[in-house]
């Protein structure tokens, strides 16, 4: 899976460390920026930025005024980060295009996951099918086949295997898997990745192998090539 490049944008240098610190650790690439004219300014430079989180309350140009003017031009998910709770502020954050709005403080491991899950809603049509090692996957009419035979997978089973698919060669904590799969706020015991985990490699047959255990960690997704 391509690394994702995050714009991150606050006044405060130890908010941005904060923000910048847990998206690493989830393997995306972090630019950061000061204030609002510094925002617009990294937008404007590079064009691959996958999402930008935004603080409301900067100098020079505030986050209201960044977020309208890269609306004219762009649908990149926007994620508000403001100190404000007041509903009214939130709404504004919605008619002007956010696509998120936090209000600080918040905790860190729950603004990654809602970047995850917008990352993965907005990329989703561009990818609706995947084949990898002879597995087939048809996200629309919500099939798998492997050598050409179909499978029969649960929901959970087959949301599973998607997402090891689409992140491919790389190491997934169980924590991770749960954030994505059973969406971060599944307070459920872990072990439950390693149930659905055996009976999908057992559904697999011979392709099962492809899911490597990852002791003390969790799984990764590998096909020889």
């Amino acid at each position: 899976m391509e690394k994702y490049k995050i714009l991150v944008v606050d006044d405060e240098s130890r908010m941005r460390k904060l923000v910048r610190d847990f998206l690493v650790k989830q393997n995306f690439e972090v630019i950061e920026a000061e204030d609002g004219e510094d925002a617009l300014n990294q937008f404007y430079a590079q064009k691959d930025i996958a999402l930008i989180i935004l603080d409301v309350m900067m100098p020079k140009i505030n986050g209201w005024d960044v977020c309208r003017e890269i609306r004219e031009t762009s649908k990149i998910p926007i994620i508000m980060l403001t100190a404000k709770g007041e509903e009214s502020d939130e709404l504004q954050g919605f008619d002007i295009g956010a696509d998120e709005y936090i209000s600080k403080p918040f905790s860190p491991r729950i603004l990654v996951a809602r970047v995850e899950a917008i990352l993965r809603r907005t990329n989703r049509e561009e990818e609706e099918n995947l084949e990898l090692g002879g597995i087939s996957i048809d996200k629309l009419g919500h099939q798998v086949t492997a050598n050409g035979k179909a499978l029969d997978l649960s929901y959970k089973e087959f949301e599973l295997l998607v997402y090891f698919m689409e992140n491919r060669g790389i190491a997934l904590s169980r924590e991770k898997i749960l954030n994505h799969v059973w969406n971060y706020d599944y307070f459920g015991d872990a072990r439950t990745i390693d149930t659905h985990v055996k009976k999908l490699r057992s559904k697999l047959g011979d392709k099962g192998e492809y899911i490597k255990t990852i002791w003390g960690m969790g799984y990764k997704f590998e096909v020889e090539t």
